[in-house]
């Protein structure tokens, strides 16, 4: 598959990984229990976020457009990767993460109105710190993010050439 054919498959992909993640996010939070801090939340909201970025991309087949969903998404790759390490060294540690950049976010995106299951904190920073599997279940964002923003680079070289 050359660069540019391939361009569509790893927008789709990028959307449909980014979905996966919250739904996951949100079915561990149901089944599991695992209950979300507003970290956790904002990190749902990027991962929202970058699908919506690569949805122009993948829809408008024009190279200008492609590359700004792509600028978009490594940007936003960026700040979830930020926000997963953020969560893991910074905010587990602390009692109370109540009117932190997060929660500010959040709030002030009226998403947990939007979306209370998805996108309402239920637990502090440091009830949150939960491992899966024997990983901080923070890093599995970070991969995540890591991926995309990956996706999102290489999409920008491939527009390049």
């Amino acid at each position: 598959m050359s660069g540019r054919s391939a361009t569509p498959a790893v927008l789709g992909a990028s959307i449909l990984l980014a979905l996966a993640a919250v739904g996951a996010a949100v079915y561990t939070q149901v089944q599991w229990g695992i209950q979300p801090c507003p970290w956790c939340v904002l990190q749902r909201a990027i991962f929202v976020c970058i699908a919506l970025a690569a949805l122009p991309g993948l829809l408008l087949a024009v190279a200008a457009t492609r590359v700004l969903s792509a600028l978009l998404m490594l940007l936003l790759a960026a700040g979830g990767v930020a926000s997963a390490l953020w969560q893991h060294f910074v905010a587990a540690s602390s009692t109370s993460c109540n009117l932190t950049l997060a929660d500010k976010i959040v709030r002030g995106a009226g998403l947990d109105e939007l979306w209370p299951l998805g996108f309402s904190a239920t637990a502090s920073c440091a009830d949150a710190a939960t491992n899966l599997l024997g990983v901080p279940y923070e890093f599995y964002s970070l991969a995540l993010f890591a991926a995309l923003g990956a996706a999102a680079a290489w999409l920008l070289l491939k527009a390049r050439r």
